[in-house]
């Protein structure tokens, strides 16, 4: 079966914000991406705004015939602007102001009652995924959500050395296994690589894979078309 792939293209509006402009647009970007043979795209937008601007995704959806994958906090003005949007899937992810980068999978345990509210608030034809860590009791709290399934953080994997990579590729494998007994659907991203997804894309239950930042660094030397082709053909191997 092929595997799903979905460009995240904050960071070609990352390198736009640099300058406050209007060069490089991330929907041209995506028009790139819409002639590869990715999937869809992911476009995260912060609460600070600090790539992803709410006009980016107003004109996605106007002139991108490709499913988009929103990611967002959990929070009342995210799920106001998802339900203007519609976007065939939102991802809730948590979010801390000074950190660079999303740091972990949300804590359900903590904010259970919030994420259920925020997930009934969204507009029912959207489907709705959770970033989570590679932990069981998470992943049983997700699927009391009712919600469409689960991406698996890779974050941790990502940034192992050593035996440590094993032990968190075992704890991403168990994880999935657990995740596709619920009858969850399940991707899985953060922190991938043309050089570290190999092992990832093996695990038969993961239907999906989103990759943002290594693919718009690498297509700074070899393109964008031929980046996003180089690491489809690496899950899809």
């Amino acid at each position: 079966m092929e595997k799903i792939l979905n460009i995240n293209v904050d960071h070609v509006a990352t390198l736009r914000q640099a300058r406050l402009g209007e060069h490089p647009d991330p929907i041209e970007a995506c028009k790139i991406i819409k002639k590869t043979k990715a999937h869809g795209v992911v476009m995260h937008l912060r609460e600070d705004r600090r790539h992803i601007q709410d006009n980016d995704l107003y004109r996605y959806k106007k002139t991108i015939n490709l499913p988009l994958n929103l990611e967002m906090a959990p929070t009342t003005e995210m799920v106001l602007i998802a339900n203007k949007i519609k976007p065939k899937m939102v991802t809730l992810v948590p979010e801390k102001r000074l950190e660079l980068t999303t740091e972990g999978g949300l804590n359900l345990k903590r904010n259970i009652k919030k994420i259920n509210k925020i997930v009934n608030s969204l507009n029912s034809k959207i489907q709705v995924m959770i970033f989570i860590d590679s932990d069981n009791e998470q992943i049983a709290l997700a699927k009391n959500l009712g919600i469409h399934g689960i991406e698996i953080n890779t974050g941790k994997y990502a940034d192992a050395y050593g035996n440590q990579k094993n032990i968190e590729l075992k704890k991403i494998k168990e994880s999935a296994k657990y995740a596709h007994s619920l009858n969850l659907y399940l991707a899985a991203g953060h922190g991938l690589t043309i050089k570290n997804i190999t092992k990832i894309a093996a695990i038969r239950e993961i239907n999906e894979f989103n990759v943002g930042h290594s693919v718009i660094g690498e297509a700074i030397f070899y393109g964008l078309y031929e980046s996003v082709n180089k690491i489809y053909a690496k899950i899809n191997k």
